[in-house]
């Protein structure tokens, strides 16, 4: 009768114990969890419910804190906040998954095969279309022709896009039906020409008159595209990602997919610098649900230094008498500030070129008047004249950086520059000084979407082959916790969402990713080989 006395009096206290124990939908116990909060502290183990993140802690201490019907044993894996991408075409990226895959072709002979084996491939399509081609690899480094395809394709519009975005190269069935003619000009853009024939290279705003030709996708292809995308994303332990540039359709297309739980991804979004848009947008304020915010609104100071659009102090030091060019007038972007200025929308202006970097940091300085936090970015940052650096931290202007595109450009941009121009061009370190903090993105589909070679990029200044020995511009490097803050807190603080989501503290959203080796421990050799085990958005697995 005694023992039977003990048994039930231990089971009382068990199930008391029990009752004290704050109900959670998972616990996730035996991690090295980077909790990137600001002492960048670690936790073995955290307790989530409806979404969020209830504590982080020992295992002891969640185990004695919560219950859970679902648990996840991470068996001493590395668990980090959900990596965020401060900068990426979500949308086009999608689209270029259905699109002819022109990534490192070596030639313009090759490039026309890709694109002749995906048309024969998709023989009903309206429209033949590729991405990713790079003349910087191809012999002699010059824009390719439209010759071979207007006698492969004489009657279907061919548009090809350069890996930057930047330029296109389109067939005369395309210039045709666009209406473009030789001796064509327009402000912001380049239509090229030799020997007075249209070649089909359009470069900025050329780009326009094509693009706006192109048949509007269905809602089913969209989502067909978008679905694609986000699988990829969440493959990469990609939890968020900042679409720059989008337009009422693309956004509103977002919206409904999100809503019924078919597009789980985090998307915040800007708006492309367009007047009906920000007449439509501005008076109507940011609009935010769970996993959507429109905020931004992304402007375009100049071009790409691949294709010799961005904007130069002096001229590109591989052709003469060229420097470049501004998207607009000064007046536009002086005109789209002081619109801004008062409001709660987030200006956010591409600019490459040490000119075009020097004309926006003018403007948002003036509107700005000091330290602030508008959160005003400027996307890309790249080539900085020594003297307007403190431009950033004088108006506490965000630089929101994409680390690849130093290690991608590194084998050409000396010589677009030269030597001189070269020492503020990429000069990560220098911009994180301004401010203490910047995000870090890949412009997804210019770069690839991983953030592990965003990783290597930043801290180790190579490339996926590991080139150069020793790194580029190494003095330029961040360091790991950087980095790691770059691809999450600081840059969900770029998009206005540091109190949501970036770090794995009580209260923010479980959005986090189990790797299966850890990047503040593994060599650079090894970054690369780093995998997801499992991704979650919202305390739910989506990879």
């Amino acid at each position: 009768m005694e023992k039977v006395y003990v048994v039930t009096a231990v089971a009382v206290i068990a199930l008391g114990a029990c009752r004290s124990r704050q109900a959670a939908d998972l616990l996730v116990l035996h991690a090295r969890i980077y909790t990137v909060d600001s002492a960048f502290s670690t936790a073995q183990a955290m307790a989530i419910k409806d979404g969020k993140i209830l504590a982080t802690g020992s295992d002891a201490a969640i185990l004695a804190g919560y219950t859970a019907g679902d648990t996840v044993d991470a068996g001493g894996k590395s668990i980090y906040p959900g990596f965020i991408d401060a900068h990426g075409h979500f949308v086009e990226y999608g689209e270029s998954l259905f699109m002819a895959d022109l990534v490192g072709c070596a030639s313009p002979e090759e490039m026309v095969q890709r694109v002749k084996a995906f048309a024969d491939a998709h023989p009903r399509l309206a429209w033949i279309e590729g991405h990713g081609w790079d003349q910087n690899k191809f012999p002699g480094k010059q824009f390719p022709d439209n010759a071979a395809l207007n006698k492969l394709f004489p009657n279907t519009p061919v548009i090809l896009g350069r890996v930057d975005g930047h330029a296109l190269l389109v067939n005369a069935a395309a210039l045709s039906l666009a209406g473009i003619h030789a001796g064509q000009t327009l402000a912001g853009g380049v239509i090229e020409t030799r020997n007075g024939r249209l070649t089909g290279i359009l470069i900025d705003n050329a780009e326009g008159l094509v693009e706006r030709m192109k048949p509007e996708l269905s809602t089913g292809e969209f989502w067909q595209r978008i679905d694609a995308a986000q699988r990829n994303c969440f493959a990469q332990g990609l939890t968020t990602v900042t679409d720059p540039g989008l337009d009422r359709i693309d956004i509103e297309r977002i919206d409904s997919l999100q809503r019924p739980g078919k597009l789980k991804m985090r998307v915040y979004a800007m708006l492309t610098d367009r007047k009906d848009l920000l007449d439509y947008y501005l008076p109507r304020g940011p609009y935010k649900t769970d996993l959507l915010y429109v905020k931004g609104v992304k402007a375009y100071a100049d071009g790409a230094l691949g294709s010799r659009g961005a904007c130069l102090l002096a001229d590109y030091t591989d052709r003469r008498g060229w420097k470049g060019f501004l998207r607009r007038p000064p007046a536009h972007y002086d005109s789209l500030a002081a619109r801004l200025i008062g409001t709660d929308w987030q200006l956010c202006t591409h600019a490459i070129g040490d000119s075009g970097n020097r004309m926006i940091l003018q403007v948002y300085n003036k509107y700005l008047k000091g330290k602030n936090d508008k959160r005003w970015r400027v996307e890309h940052a790249q080539i900085i004249a020594p003297e307007d650096f403190d431009l950033y931290g004088r108006a506490s202007i965000i630089p929101s950086l994409q680390p690849t595109h130093a290690t991608s450009d590194m084998y050409w941009a000396v010589e677009r520059l030269g030597p001189e121009r070269m020492k503020g061009a990429y000069a990560y370190k220098r911009l994180l000084h301004q401010n203490g903090w910047l995000p870090l993105g890949t412009d997804f589909p210019v770069e690839d979407i991983s953030p592990f070679k965003t990783f290597l990029a930043a801290v180790f200044r190579v490339d996926a082959r590991g080139y150069p020995a020793g790194g580029f511009q190494v003095e330029e490097a961040l360091s790991r916790e950087e980095t790691i803050r770059g691809m999450t807190i600081w840059a969900a603080k770029a998009d206005c969402l540091d109190k949501e989501i970036g770090s794995l503290e009580a209260g923010k959203r479980a959005d986090f990713v189990i790797l299966d080796e850890d990047l503040m421990q593994v060599p650079a050799k090894a970054v690369l080989q780093v995998k997801p085990t499992a991704t979650y958005a919202s305390g739910v697995k989506v990879f």
